[in-house]
């Protein structure tokens, strides 16, 4: 089963056990004739509207590329999680208004055997839903069904604060409804706002993981002819899509029908594992001329030896052009580029007087 058949599958398993707490607690209200119990029951079938954003953002996300959006829609998914996170956030915001008031006035509640039994019931229920379905929101790397399942759980603890609070009602005779919806509603709101985070992140643009990169640079690293590999950057188009590029280092011997089957073996490679769409760019490390590598060789060491300097990379030696350029990646804590350019360009240029130095000030995106 695809990942979106079952992210569907999912929710609407969502749905029919909100549909069916809904249709008991209606039953269990007529029968009691409780309109709060029947009121209870709506705020169920309201619930359900989770799941059906979910499915809705993921139908959407599979709409084919168009010509405006050649990398697909699959970000959509990324607007249905925040559209559930502030679902989350405004009824945790809600719930503290209420529970302020209560604070301040307090109520005295009253419990009957099927407010009771309608409690259990619902905590039951909510704690199972929203356990599977948080559960295969991060085995599917859906923020969408995450909040959904976090939203049933948020329902239960709410749930079993009422039912705590019943139990001290109906043995000490006092009211602890506010106070416990407060505490409760902070930790939603806090949970909202973290839910919200993920998604927006992933719309700005948020560092894809170490653990990808380091396994990526580990399988080029072990492709024939690869000497090195560098400037990783990586973009999500939604959960199944991912673009980049890098750059490969490979001796200057080889020729462009080789580097041209190395590049193709590499992007396919990517591809096939990661399901990454991938350009690579060539960096020639000098082996053949003598004097190219020497000039490398110094020219590297002298820029590795600042402590500013993390990386150096992408040597060019053009001798008819006169011309010596190279990268260089600067730690973190660097944050001035034109600075720390016109350094090293002097301290290279004293080096090669008689050539063109241009240094490349690069970052790195991705580790």
């Amino acid at each position: 089963m695809s990942r979106s058949s079952q992210i569907i599958r999912t929710s609407v398993i969502g749905i029919a056990a909100n549909v069916l707490l809904a249709a008991f607690k209606s039953v269990v209200g007529i029968i009691a004739g409780s309109v709060a119990i029947v009121m209870d029951a709506v705020n169920n079938l309201s619930d359900a509207l989770s799941s059906v954003i979910t499915i809705i953002g993921t139908k959407l996300s599979q709409r084919p590329a168009d010509r405006k959006h050649p990398f697909g829609f699959g970000r959509i998914e990324y607007f249905s999680a925040i559209i559930i996170a502030v679902i989350v956030l405004s009824a945790g915001i809600s719930s503290l208004i209420e529970s302020v008031k209560k604070i301040i006035e307090p109520t005295h509640p009253s419990y009957t055997t099927a407010t009771l039994i309608v409690i259990v019931v619902a905590i039951a229920v909510k704690l199972v839903l929203g356990f599977y379905v948080k559960r295969k929101g991060k085995q599917l790397s859906s923020d969408a069904l995450v909040a959904s399942g976090s939203d049933a759980l948020f329902d239960a603890i709410i749930t079993t604060a009422t039912l705590i609070s019943a139990g001290v009602m109906l043995i000490w005779h006092f009211s602890l409804d506010g106070i416990l919806g407060a505490l409760i509603s902070l930790v939603i709101i806090k949970a909202g706002i973290e839910m919200l985070a993920s998604p927006v992140n992933e719309l700005l643009g948020a560092r894809v993981s170490p653990d990808l990169v380091k396994e990526i640079k580990k399988e080029l690293m072990g492709v024939e002819g690869v000497r090195g590999v560098f400037d990783i950057i990586l973009h999500n188009y939604g959960p199944d899509v991912m673009i980049g590029s890098l750059h490969i280092s490979v001796p200057d011997s080889l020729s462009a029908h080789e580097i041209h089957i190395l590049t193709r073996k590499i992007s396919t490679m990517i591809f096939e594992r990661h399901g990454i769409i991938l350009t690579v760019g060539i960096y020639a490390t000098a082996t053949q001329d003598s004097t190219r590598a020497e000039l490398q060789s110094k020219v590297i060491q002298t820029l590795a030896a600042h402590k500013a300097i993390v990386q150096v990379h992408g040597f060019l030696y053009s001798e008819n052009d006169r011309l010596l350029s190279v990268d260089v990646v600067p730690d973190i804590s660097s944050h001035d580029d034109a600075a720390l350019r016109e350094t090293l360009t002097e301290e290279i240029q004293k080096l090669c007087p008689d050539l063109q130095v241009v240094i490349v000030i690069d970052h790195n995106y991705s580790e």
